[in-house]
């Protein structure tokens, strides 16, 4: 499995707040941004809406795509 690094800003509470959870769930910081990575990608995988803006995603990108593979 590939891995990334990025950095995000956090708000100084917002920040203060995650490395407090993180600590009383025994997990690192990264850890617990990942975990909600997967949580966020999982709900957004449920949610009706979501999944039609993507598939309108896919098919404008696709017909990029195509126009570009007739260059």
């Amino acid at each position: 499995m590939n891995t990334y690094t990025t950095t995000i800003r956090l708000p100084g509470p917002m920040a203060e707040a995650l490395e407090v959870v993180s600590k009383a769930d025994n997990r690192s910081i990264s850890e617990s941004v990942r975990q909600a990575i997967v949580e966020h990608i999982e709900a957004r995988r449920k949610d009706p809406e979501f999944q039609e803006r993507l598939k309108e995603l896919f098919s404008s990108e696709r017909e990029i795509f195509e126009r570009l593979a007739q260059l």
